[in-house]
């Protein structure tokens, strides 16, 4: 399952060699980037050539082959094909995307090309924004729920900062729901897999009269998880939830639409457990002599591919969100000075909560009852455990003027401004060390103008340009409490700030076709993240002193081509990228005031993210479709020299030793500290690799026709953890699923079965070593050793299963 592989040094990407690179793919085709012949007449469409995508990541509808960025698009036909829930299956199908999971669900955080949030909390920002119908999430763990009712995702890679703003400078997730028909259909689907997940969905949408048309949905789904819970037999590290949704269009004149979309959903997730996997035995918890592993952790059997636990307390979230959105679009007339304009006015209110909890000691035994208080027994019976909640409410409005397609000059500019409010409180209890109790609030209100054009100065030869003058107001405050087992909110500490901040991100570039079907750019932009405040348990006066953080910049160097091959039946995207962040905001160490080393967030220093990315579709008949993506990606820590270390056992096995390059440093107290420079970053693996195909089989004699299809992805070995820790690296491994089904040529039902994970392979999304820390024996037990723990988290697919699904239209 864990295979430590051993790290290839990539070599350098420098303009020059990517301008030689370009140069050359224009060649190929056979043309220099002047005096082009006229293309040569289309032949008529015989049903072999592919369709033209159309996305919005520049806030206008562009075919995808025009757009000068590196911009992966998941269409509603590959979504429904790959059976997309939610988020986290997003990076089975987009290698510029991977997942960090957390302790609980708002700790999970999307990294895009190797570059994420790895200190969360409400007072700092994510790293990649989620935008749904042209709204941002307010806060990023409101985008772990259902993809309900999606009808395209667009994965925006690179600082978009100038025209997404606050939370895109490593990249962007592009939602776009499903549209409203004009004629009226009723869509269901209901899918069922051999170990318990379930989904049901419906959605109908047409016109009600000439000028409203309408779309309403509903989906449910439900999936036990696969970890066990040996103490009440149920399954954990699943999820629940319900989703509905509606849109009300109504056009009382033909160049004036008002879109209404209100959404509501709950969840449920009964996470994030992470099973062991090796335990050093004759452990104690916590050292406690009537706490032994062997009767604490009776039945489970640690070893490799463990999925089982002992809990006796919720662990999860539960999570509900309401909000609307509020689309105005006017299109001046022909006689008007802005003919052909769009004037455009999105208005947002977003509305979610989420309760956690957690198991604190993970286990199912009266703990408690040996925990000391003072040196005293605690009185308590039970667990340690702790819950809270994270409320956001989130305000947004947009105004922008966007150009027609036609002239030399196309452009869009706007106005924007959003508000965050956002609470978190944390209880943990009810005695102990660990006891705490606190409750923070964070604010955040941006304004800003904006704006991006491409001015074609010469023939077939545009300049790109954009800017974002953007000013933020930030602030919190916090309010400690006295911690368990006090009954009471008493107040034992107050801290407050506000901060105003301004900045300036934008971009330049040149896109050049070089006929028709080939275009080639190259971009230069920049990427901007606010400042940040430590909103935890660790706060105090000391290092709120130091507060805030620093904001986050990036500078993104990016060259690319795109392609239509083989008549229009082929498409090639390729991208070469280099992108530098400074003043990353990440939790580190750093010497306060009375002289003490505390670990809390403050800027790192710099990373660098580099690399090569190839989307390709080939319709290589009517029949087959080929389609592939692939992403070199080498994230790398440029500047680090306080970070944390890994421990290994000591030679004679009774205590914990730093290991790696950890040593003492004087400029931080002599204290055990690793220089990081030039590792890799966390979950950032340098190779993914995604394969797939569709085979429509006609059936003439039948009212229905057959598929197949089939999908592969592999990727190189991945370190979980940012101190380098070799026993957290996942081995190289590779997935393959295959799935058949009828399809009525009508499109009034679609049946699909599919194995997920023939091979069963089995891997980990997330792993942790632990040496000497939650199990122990010490002094004055018999014989005192160490005790070495590791755990894992099991991936949604790491074993086969089999799923089956009917789609059915009325």
């Amino acid at each position: 399952m864990r295979i430590p592989c051993n790290e290839q040094h990539a070599v350098s990407l420098r303009p020059a060699a990517m301008a030689v690179a370009l140069a050359m793919t224009a060649l190929a085709t056979g043309n220099t980037w002047a005096d082009q012949a006229p293309p040569a007449t289309t032949a008529p469409d015989d049903g072999t050539r592919l369709e033209t995508v159309i996305v919005t990541a520049n806030k206008r509808a562009q075919n995808l082959q025009d757009v000068p960025a590196a911009v992966s698009v998941l269409n509603d036909a590959s979504l429904q094909r790959n059976n997309v829930r939610d988020l986290s299956d997003l990076p089975s199908l987009s290698p510029a995307l991977t997942i960090n999971y957390g302790s609980q669900p708002a700790n999970n955080s999307i990294n895009m090309r190797g570059i994420g949030t790895y200190s969360l909390g409400i007072g700092v920002e994510a790293d990649v924004s989620v935008i749904i119908d042209d709204i941002p999430v307010g806060m990023q763990a409101n985008a772990f729920k259902d993809l309900a009712d999606v009808h395209r995702i667009e994965v925006l890679k690179g600082p978009q900062s100038t025209l997404l703003g606050k939370s895109s400078i490593a990249g962007a997730i592009n939602i776009t729901t499903k549209p409203i028909e004009s004629n009226w259909r009723t869509r269901t689907s209901t899918l069922a897999t051999s170990d318990h997940e379930w989904r049901v969905s419906a959605a109908t949408s047409g016109a009600i009269s000439d000028t409203v048309r309408v779309r309403l949905a509903a989906s449910r789904t439900g999936f036990p998880g696969v970890v066990k819970n040996l103490t009440d037999g149920k399954d954990l590290n699943g999820s629940y939830n319900t989703t509905v949704s509606a849109k009300l269009a109504w056009t009382p004149l033909d160049n004036l639409e008002i879109v209404l979309s209100p959404h509501a959903n709950r969840s449920n997730a009964n996470c994030c457990l992470s099973p062991y996997t090796s335990m050093t035995p004759g452990g104690l918890y916590q050292n406690i002599a009537q706490l032994p592993a062997s009767q604490v952790l009776a039945g489970i059997p640690i070893g490799p591919g463990n999925v089982a636990v002992r809990t006796d307390y919720p662990a999860g979230g539960r999570g509900r969100d309401a909000g609307s959105g509020l689309k105005v679009a006017y299109t001046f007339a022909d006689d008007s000075p802005l003919a052909g304009h769009m004037l455009s006015s999105i208005t947002s209110y977003q509305s979610y909560r989420m309760d956690d909890f957690q198991d604190v000691d993970g286990l199912d035994a009266d703990t408690l009852r040996y925990t000391l208080l003072n040196g005293r027994p605690s009185g308590f019976t039970g667990g340690q455990y702790q819950a809270g909640f994270f409320e956001v409410k989130s305000r947004t409005q947009e105004l922008r003027l966007t150009s027609p397609d036609t002239g030399k000059l196309r452009y869009v500019a706007g106005l924007w401004y959003g508000d965050n409010r956002l609470e978190r409180e944390l209880k943990k209890s009810p005695v102990g060390p660990i006891a705490s109790w606190y409750n923070a609030h964070a604010r955040n209100t941006s304004y800003a103008l904006f704006g991006q054009s491409s001015w074609e100065f010469a023939s077939r030869t545009s300049l790109i340009t954009g800017l974002r003058l953007n000013r933020e107001d930030t602030g919190y405050d916090f309010t400690r409490f006295a911690p368990p087992p006090a009954g009471t909110r008493t107040p034992i500490d107050y801290l407050a700030k506000k901060d105003s901040n301004r900045d300036v991100t934008g971009k330049i570039g040149v896109e050049h076709h070089v006929d028709p079907d080939t275009m080639v750019y190259g971009l230069f932009s920049t990427g901007h993240k606010g400042v940040a405040y430590d909103l935890t348990s660790s706060l105090t006066a000391a290092i709120a002193a130091h507060q805030p953080v620093p904001a986050e910049t990036a500078k993104n160097m990016e060259l690319g081509a795109k392609l239509s091959l083989l008549d229009n039946r082929a498409m090639l995207n390729l991208a070469i990228f280099r992108t530098n962040f400074k003043g990353f905001q990440q939790s580190a160490g750093f010497i306060d005031p009375d002289g003490q080393y505390r670990t809390t967030l403050h800027s790192i220093g710099g990373l660098r993210t580099s690399g090569v990315e190839v989307d390709a579709t080939w319709r290589a008949s009517r029949e087959l479709t080929v389609n592939g993506a692939f992403a070199f990606t080498r994230a790398i820590i440029t500047a680090f020299e306080n970070g944390p270390c890994y421990s290994v056992p000591s030679a004679d096995g009774l205590s914990a030793v730093p290991g790696g390059n950890c040593a003492p440093n004087p400029r931080y107290n002599n204290t055990n500290v690793a220089d990081l420079r030039g590792k890799t970053l966390p979950n950032a693996p340098k190779i993914k690799l995604n394969l797939g195909a569709q085979y429509d089989l006609p059936l003439p004699a039948r009212r229905f026709d057959a598929f197949f299809t089939a999908a592969y992805r592999w990727q190189s070995a991945t370190q979980f953890s940012l101190n380098q820790d070799p026993a957290n690296i996942q081995g190289a491994y590779g997935i393959v699923n295959l799935g058949m089904g009828l399809k009525d040529r009508k499109d009034a039902y679609k049946l699909s079965f599919m194995v997920n994970n023939l091979l069963d392979k089995s891997y980990a999304s997330g792993l942790a070593n632990a040496v000497g820390s939650t199990w122990s024996v010490k002094a004055p037990n018999a014989s005192p050793h160490l005790v070495n723990y590791t755990t894992w988290t099991p991936a949604r697919d790491y074993q086969r299963y089999f799923t089956v699904r009917l789609d059915a239209t009325f």
